[in-house]
């Protein structure tokens, strides 16, 4: 279980590093200085579950690679997030809706891996919970104030919605690996989490006066390495200072 347990910790590693890195992005350029200050918080707690499941997927792996190596020295192909995280930031409101999809997915994802068999697992869980928990509460609050706001508010939320919802089914698509996962009882069951996940959707999208569309071809890809040419710009900025300077440390 050891290979299938590191790609399947690496798949949760990406997802979290990229989405941080988008998050990360907006600093500086938020709309309002307490969102200058939110975003940039709500990023970093991304990248700190992010950097210790690396250093266990490192670990996993016993080629002596380090949690930076595994973060900043892999190829676009490589890497195995779903599609979702790596979408281009646009506007606050698709911002703003791809945190809300990503919480209201991994909030029941870490609530159920506090009963994994893995410690590890068991103690990333345990934060990264009750971070969720906040990020749900912070991009639905904004989810609502657009969808139910002004007429332009409203109608780039409904595009946020439109662009972004057919990535969402790739969140509850197990790979091998997580699957493998699941059934041993290290990992959570990822189409187990659907019903939560749409419970909250559905909670926050009444009240923006959203709906949310069917999906009947979902963009999928990301867990094969298959990415669009977002990530490739996303990795070369990411990863430019480890490249131009080997080995640096902070």
């Amino acid at each position: 279980m050891s290979e299938a347990l590191k790609q399947a910790v690496l798949e949760l590693a990406d997802d979290h590093l990229i989405l941080g890195h988008r998050l990360s992005e907006w600093c500086g350029h938020a709309p309002m200085l307490e969102e200058d200050l939110a975003l940039p918080n709500m990023a970093l707690d991304l990248i700190g579950s992010a950097r210790t499941l690396y250093g266990y997927a490192a670990r996993l792996e016993g080629q002596g690679r380090s949690e930076d190596d595994m973060a900043y020295l892999r190829t676009e192909r490589e890497y195995l997030n779903c599609l979702l995280v790596e979408r281009p930031n646009r506007d606050f409101a698709h911002t703003m809706l791809r945190q809300l999809y990503f919480a209201a997915f991994m909030e029941p994802y870490w609530q159920a891996a506090l009963s994994s068999r893995d410690e590890l697992v068991v103690g990333v869980a345990g934060k990264a919970a009750k971070e969720m928990a906040y990020h749900i509460r912070h991009a639905g609050e904004w989810v609502i104030r657009l969808g139910d706001g002004t007429e332009e508010s409203t109608r780039r939320m409904r595009e946020a919605v439109e662009d972004l919802h057919l990535y969402t089914p790739e969140l509850f698509a197990a790979s091998p690996a997580a699957a493998a996962c699941a059934e041993e009882g290290l990992l959570p069951d990822r189409a187990a989490l659907r019903p939560a996940w749409e419970r909250t959707i559905a909670m926050i999208f009444d009240e923006a006066l959203l709906e949310a569309p069917e999906v009947p071809f979902p963009r999928e890809g990301g867990r094969q390495g298959l990415h669009g040419e977002e990530l490739g710009h996303l990795l070369a900025e990411m990863q430019w200072a480890q490249r131009v300077y080997p080995g640096a440390q902070w």
